[in-house]
């Protein structure tokens, strides 16, 4: 009777947990209703199925209970419960993934003017690309990634000149206009998620991979990778700001395009700030350390230099170039208070650990 009462027990305490918890999802913000809608059926259909199931335990445990003077007769098999286990698994399983089929055929079914925007990832952090006046986004390949060219464009690919670079973690996107999204990854298995969107996809190393949304509600909505891509997995986010079209494509007119990029690029490549600029972001060092001083993985950049350092064992430090030098080649050694001891040691000859350094003093201190 114990087993009995404590499977009711389970199936109230759920049933009251799922109607009364105060976790929802966030407010609706795009164009997939229907993606609740399937949530909905799911949630139903297993929730019946939980039910049904736990309180025919509850009748089967009490009904042959164990009594003096009784004995079970044994059944070899019963062919109609079978063939009624049979057709109702099927039909619930059916009814599971019928409604998803038809959403998802639709998920990766983009009108035919929706704006194009690729999202590439990259540990731990994001970039955006849009095609330029052409319309059309230009050719891209792992080998042409390096510290000046962190998208992989391909320079002889004139379709890609135009194209409109935001090497950031913020993108803009214009209200009630259908977003086509083609993703693509540098290193590992990440996926671009916008949860008020309803709009996610894996992101495979090797493959692109596409889907669609129109954004509903203006506003600042965060995207994150749900995927689990490393030690800085939960700081791989970014925000999408939808406003409307005359304020995006404002926006979008300030972005630089790859020509312009490459231009600036060259002007500045004897620099060694603006090539360790290139350098922090190509070695995803951008992903965990911010450069305009808000919270990240790790310590913010932005008026490090020179500043006194807390660090974990209790200690302190001026950061000055030997400490910098120090704390690049070796992560582990010396953690500032209040950081995750997470950061990878990273293979840099001495040169690029000079530039690093330099670019982490021109941004003050």
């Amino acid at each position: 009777m114990a087993i009995a009462v404590a499977l009711v027990v389970i199936v109230v305490g759920s049933l009251l947990f799922h109607f009364l918890n105060p976790w929802q999802a966030t407010p609706l913000a795009s164009n997939w209703q229907s993606m609740d809608d399937t949530l909905t059926i799911t949630f139903v259909i297993t929730g019946l199925f939980f039910v049904v199931i736990n309180l025919l335990l509850v009748y089967t445990v009490w009904r042959f209970r164990h009594r003096s003077g009784h004995k079970a007769a044994y059944a070899h098999d019963n062919k109609k419960l079978e063939r009624w286990l049979i057709i109702g698994t099927s039909v619930g399983v059916a009814a599971l993934l019928t409604p998803g089929l038809f959403v998802y055929a639709r998920y990766v079914d983009p009108p035919a003017d929706a704006l194009v925007m690729e999202v590439v990832a990259q540990q731990w952090q994001w970039r955006f690309r849009f095609p330029g006046g052409g319309g059309k986004l230009g050719g891209t390949d792992t080998r042409f990634v390096k510290a000046d060219n962190p998208f992989g464009l391909d320079p002889s690919d004139a379709n890609g000149q135009d194209d409109v670079l935001v090497d950031a973690t913020e993108v803009h996107l214009p209200l009630n206009r259908p977003v086509k999204v083609v993703a693509r990854s540098h290193d590992a298995l990440h996926d671009f998620y916008v949860p008020p969107f309803r709009a996610r996809m894996n992101i495979v190393p090797g493959q692109v991979s596409s889907f669609w949304f129109t954004p509903t509600q203006a506003g600042r909505f965060e995207a994150l990778c749900a995927q689990l891509c490393g030690v800085g997995h939960p700081n791989m986010r970014g925000v999408v700001v939808v406003e409307d079209e005359a304020a995006f494509l404002a926006w979008l007119q300030r972005q630089p395009t790859f020509a312009r990029s490459q231009a600036l690029a060259r002007a500045n490549a004897d620099t060694p700030a603006a090539r360790g600029r290139a350098l922090a972001q190509a070695k995803a060092c951008l992903g965990c350390h911010s450069v305009d001083g808000n919270a990240s993985a790790g310590p913010t950049w932005k008026g490090l230099f020179g500043r006194n350092e807390a660090l974990a064992d209790g200690s302190s430090v001026k950061v000055d170039d030997t400490y910098l030098r120090h704390a690049i080649r070796e992560p582990q050694a010396q953690v500032v208070k209040g950081f995750a001891n997470i950061m990878p040691p990273t293979p840099l000859s001495d040169e690029e650990v000079a530039q690093i350094v330099a670019y982490i003093k021109s941004l003050g201190g």
